[in-house]
């Protein structure tokens, strides 16, 4: 961005303040600087130059920040429009393709929508090992989101394939102790614990936490979402003692950053209610997992396959509970969506539909 133009100076600067004030969270402030930044672009060079594509990629990614994907679609969709339509191969305007395409894939994972986000991750990772070069960090970032999407889809293999070759890429041009390595190290614990590998987890998950904490401090969420993550393979260990104290820590800490209603505290009441309905503290675990069913309704949607996995958690509880009607009726309704999201032959789905069966048969 930048011209001698004295307004699309002022949006040079407005742009700069707003990824500043994102990366200390402060949201509202970031979304009025880009939003004014945008404006004079568009005012002053057109609105299909590449200078609003840019803006419009930090202001989606703002508007993802806070738990709105509708907006943010629409945003990384006329960032990915505009720099369609730009003429030439120069490698500048190759990042900007590849940052769009890539941040439209990933609200689209967010969403649930698996075969239109793994269309448009891969073609942004395509066109990055063309135009930028295998070893490019937008290249490997884009390969990390398409490896979160095959984990999320049960795609084990074919995830912990791109996790490894970015995990070595990132520490050959960074050092082992950057924060990108340690969310490459995030990643691998989750895939690990999404296999039930829990002791291959954990030292992946406490790489992490060691490696953000010293970057960026034990309060920042990046270092707290990975202590959350910690926390839960403790739990799934048998290590609820140890699990609980990070997972109500961590859940007050979001609660902090982002507010009561985030998606983040919602994982984490999740999460605990896990932890809790294990121990048989069955009250507590139904109030969380109502809780964060709740959240994640109104952030992914009603049928997205994480509030289907959340309802077939809290249906296992209240059958064990005593309370067999209400959990049928959230099985019936969490097994179609899972189906739809996930397929028939991914581990959730297979859970839910052997859940529904056995109260079924016990009727």
């Amino acid at each position: 961005m930048g011209s001698c133009n004295d307004p699309v100076d002022q949006a040079v600067a407005l742009h700069r303040q707003a990824l500043g004030l994102r990366e200390r969270h402060c949201h509202a402030d970031a979304e009025t600087a880009a939003r004014r930044a945008i404006e004079l672009v568009e005012a002053h060079v057109g609105p299909a130059h590449p200078d609003v594509a840019n803006v419009a990629n930090l202001l989606a990614a703002i508007r993802e920040d806070l738990d709105d994907h509708a907006q943010a679609e629409s945003l990384w969709r006329k960032a990915v429009a505009i720099t369609r339509a730009l003429p030439g191969d120069r490698g500048d305007l190759d990042r900007l393709r590849v940052q769009s395409l890539r941040g439209l894939g990933t609200n689209l994972r967010r969403q649930g929508r698996h075969a239109d986000a793994e269309e448009h991750l891969g073609r942004a990772l395509a066109l990055a090992q063309e135009r930028l070069g295998a070893d490019d960090v937008d290249t490997r970032s884009t390969a990390n989101d398409l490896g979160i999407l095959y984990k999320y889809t049960g795609r084990f293999d074919e995830a912990e394939a791109l996790y490894r070759r970015v995990l070595a890429g990132t520490q050959g041009a960074l050092g082992p102790d950057h924060p990108d390595v340690a969310s490459l190290c995030h990643n691998l614990a989750g895939l690990a614990h999404a296999r039930g590998r829990f002791d291959e987890a954990e030292p992946w998950a406490r790489r992490s936490v060691e490696i953000h904490s010293r970057a960026l401090g034990a309060d920042h969420p990046d270092t707290v979402a990975d202590a959350a993550q910690l926390g839960a393979i403790l739990d799934a260990q048998g290590r609820s003692d140890e699990a609980e104290p990070l997972l109500r820590a961590t859940m007050a800490r979001f609660e902090e950053v982002f507010g009561p209603d985030h998606y983040e505290v919602a994982v984490n009441a999740g999460n605990l209610a896990v932890l809790l309905a294990r121990r048989g503290e069955t009250s507590e675990a139904e109030d969380l997992y109502r809780r964060a069913l709740s959240i994640k309704e109104r952030v992914r949607g009603a049928d997205n396959d994480e509030v289907a996995t959340l309802t077939n958690n809290l249906a296992v509880l209240l059958a064990e509970d005593g309370r067999p009607e209400e959990a049928e009726g959230l099985l019936s309704h969490a097994l179609p969506a899972l189906k739809a999201a996930l397929g028939p032959d991914h581990p959730t789905t297979r859970a839910c539909a052997a859940n529904l069966a056995h109260i079924g048969q016990a009727d």
